[in-house]
């Protein structure tokens, strides 16, 4: 029994650019999600409710389409980082980690010895799998949040940890944490997404940030290499689509 390979960790080995996708829950909606060309799916335990009962199912749902399990955590607690890699989860992304020590804290939580001081159990993602520990090491994703302006000014320091997989730079907590709550778009929360993004992806590291179609292209073009998204605003755009060509075809 060899471990499931992470899929989004061998598309950046790979040079290349890993999507993932939120906006479910749900073991039976990530099976409908399955067929789509996605690398892994957004599993939310900080605003959504992704509870540790819950972990088993919905990352056993990923592996059976081969899409790589990303829980996003509560908070920087090393005993909730290394309890969701228990219960399955391939990927960690953990939120407002504003200094290097708090980035040595993911690695701590994320990675066995002697990386890190991950707790020692095995995984249902370790069941029969040789040599586990090593292999987990291997293939356990740790992604930090850069959501804060704190995080932006401390930046090149937290960028020197080790073993941590992708920097994701969050466009919208970032604006809120510089006073301008809502807009991500304004002009100086803009310049500080694109600067953190260019100083990450010229420090040799992976950058992550949250995309829609209409600039997926210019973040990859910039060197972003995770790109994250929502799949509502489709259903949202194409239900529109539906409600008004009915509504014009009703009039004649």
């Amino acid at each position: 029994m060899n471990i499931r390979p992470n899929r989004v960790k061998e598309k950046l080995a790979a040079g290349q650019v890993a999507t993932i996708l939120s906006g479910t829950n749900d073991p039976d909606l990530i099976d409908q999600l399955g067929t789509l060309d996605v690398d892994g799916i957004w599993l939310e335990g900080e605003h959504g409710g992704v509870d540790y009962a819950d972990l088993g199912n919905l990352t056993r749902a990923c592996d059976l389409w081969g899409k790589t399990s990303v829980v996003r955590v509560m908070d920087n607690d090393y005993a909730t980082i290394y309890r969701t890699l228990d219960r399955g989860a391939q990927g960690i992304v953990v939120p407002h980690v504003n200094t290097r020590a708090e980035a040595e804290a993911v690695v701590a939580g994320g990675k066995f010895a002697p990386l890190g001081k991950r707790g020692m159990f095995t995984s249902r993602q370790g069941f029969g799998v040789g040599d586990y520990l090593k292999t987990a090491n291997d293939q356990s994703l740790l992604i930090v949040l850069i959501e804060d302006i704190a995080a932006v000014r401390n930046l090149d320091e937290i960028l020197k940890v080790d073993h941590i997989d992708v920097f994701f730079v969050a466009p919208n907590d970032l604006a809120t944490s510089m006073g301008h709550i809502g807009n991500m778009g304004q002009p100086e929360v803009q310049q500080t997404v694109d600067g953190a993004i260019k100083k990450i992806v010229q420090s040799g590291r992976a950058a992550g940030t949250l995309v829609n179609a209409g600039n997926v292209e210019r973040y990859t073009r910039m060197g972003v290499r995770v790109a994250m998204t929502s799949f509502f605003p489709w259903i949202q755009a194409g239900t529109k689509e539906l409600s008004e060509r009915a509504a014009a075809g009703a009039r004649g």
